[in-house]
């Protein structure tokens, strides 16, 4: 896993992102409407996030990543087991 961790961390910063930082979450943590400045990357590394935006919601697994545009009002809520993921900031 943690190849597989340096590897993601290499293909973003690859993509133009500085600041990337593994963040956790325990179950049902919950995040309401927000946004952020710059554009922000999301990959799930265990666990699942259920991220809404645009009043559309999608789960993202293990895996899968997801990017928030800047400004895009969103939010978020872990599954039952919680969520670790990787974070790219500009």
């Amino acid at each position: 896993m943690q190849n597989e961790v340096r590897e993601l961390e290499r293909q973003l910063r690859a993509e133009g992102f500085a600041n990337i930082y593994v963040w956790q979450d325990g179950p049902q943590a919950y995040y309401p409407d927000h946004s952020h400045p710059t554009l922000t990357a999301h990959i799930v590394l265990e666990g699942e996030m259920i991220l809404t935006m645009d009043n559309s919601s999608a789960t993202y697994r293990v895996g899968e990543r997801v990017d928030v545009p800047a400004n895009a009002v969103h939010s978020a809520r872990m599954g039952p087991a919680g969520c670790r993921y990787l974070i790219g900031e500009p």
